[in-house]
C-alpha cells in the first residue's frame, strides 16, 4: 500500500507540493481544501473539501484514511486550522510539517504602516487618505463597514460578506498580477492608500511595488504567530526534503527513490 500523504491546501504552494507528489505514482496525495472558494484552482491528486470538526475529527479522518504523514500547506493567516492540525499530529504520532512561504519585508523607500488586525487598520485609514484599495480577501470585512466617508476599491476572488462600507466597489478576479496592471489600477482608480495581509509570495507582490513607485501608504496586517513548536518549511522543495529524510529515518513512510 502506498504511503498517503494529506495536504492542507489552499495556497499556490500547496497545488505546487500535491503536482510533484503526484508525480510518483507509488505515493498517494489527497488534498484538503477549506471550501471557502467555490472555484478553487485545479488540482492534482484526490481531494476534499470542508472542515474535519476540529483536532479530533481530524485525528479521527487521519486514522481512518491511514494518513502517514501531514503538510499544512494553508494561508498564513490560517491560525485555527494549523493549530489544529499540530493537535491532531500529535494525537495520532503522525509526523507533520508546516510549509509557510516567508513574510514580505519594507524596503527603505515603502511607506507601511504594520497593524495587528483588520480592526486596527481600519482605525488607521481615516488619516492616510479617502480612496481605499483593500486586498485582504474576503472575510473580516465588517471591520470597515463604519467607515462612511471613506472609497473602497476590494479586490477579492469571490464577492465578500456583509456588512460592507457604503461605498464600495467590488473587483472579482484571481492573481497573478503584474507590476503594469497594478501600476493602471492605482492610478486609474486614483487610489490614496493599499490595505493587504502580509501573505507573502510573489503573486500578489506587484502591489506593494506599485505602492512603492507611486509613493503610496501601504496598512500591512502582520501574521499571527504559528503556533509554539511548530516545525516549518519555507517552499515546496523544503517540504520535499522533509518528506523525503521522513522516509529514510521511518519504516512507517517509504518513498519513491526520486523524492530522496
Amino acid at each position: 500500500m502506498p504511503p498517503h500523504l494529506l495536504i492542507l491546501g489552499g495556497t499556490t504552494e500547496a497545488r505546487e507540493l500535491a503536482a510533484a507528489l503526484t508525480a510518483h505514482p507509488a505515493v498517494r496525495v489527497t488534498t484538503s481544501l477549506a471550501g471557502r472558494v467555490t472555484r478553487p484552482a485545479p488540482l492534482t491528486g484526490d481531494t476534499r473539501t470542508g472542515g474535519f470538526g476540529g483536532p479530533a475529527g481530524l485525528s479521527d479522518w487521519l486514522r481512518a484514511h491511514h494518513v502517514d504523514a501531514l503538510i499544512d500547506a494553508t494561508h498564513p493567516f490560517a491560525r485555527k486550522i494549523t493549530t489544529n492540525a499540530l493537535q491532531a499530529a500529535r494525537d495520532t504520532g503522525i509526523p507533520s510539517i508546516v510549509l509557510r512561504r516567508p513574510g514580505w519585508h519594507p524596503s527603505p523607500d515603502d511607506d507601511w504602516h504594520p497593524v495587528p488586525s483588520l480592526t486596527a487598520a481600519a482605525a488607521a485609514l481615516p488619516a492616510l487618505g479617502p480612496h481605499v484599495f483593500l486586498t485582504t480577501g474576503r472575510l473580516g470585512l465588517s471591520a470597515f463597514a463604519a467607515l462612511q466617508n471613506l472609497h473602497f476599491l476590494i479586490r477579492s476572488v469571490e464577492p465578500p460578506a456583509p456588512p460592507l462600507p457604503p461605498h464600495t466597489e467590488l473587483l472579482l478576479t484571481r492573481g497573478p498580477f503584474t507590476l503594469p496592471d497594478e501600476l493602471t489600477l492605482l492610478r486609474t482608480r486614483r487610489i490614496d492608500v493599499l490595505v493587504t495581509k502580509d501573505s507573502g509570495g510573489e503573486a500578489t507582490a506587484p502591489k506593494l511595488t506599485a505602492a512603492r513607485q507611486l509613493g503610496l501608504p501601504v496598512v500591512v496586517v502582520q501574521r499571527p504567530p504559528l503556533p509554539e513548536n511548530a516545525m516549518t518549511v519555507p517552499d515546496v522543495q523544503g517540504a520535499l526534503d522533509w518528506l523525503s529524510a521522513l522516509g529514510l529515518r521511518s519504516s512507517r513512510v517509504q518513498l519513491p527513490k526520486q523524492l530522496r
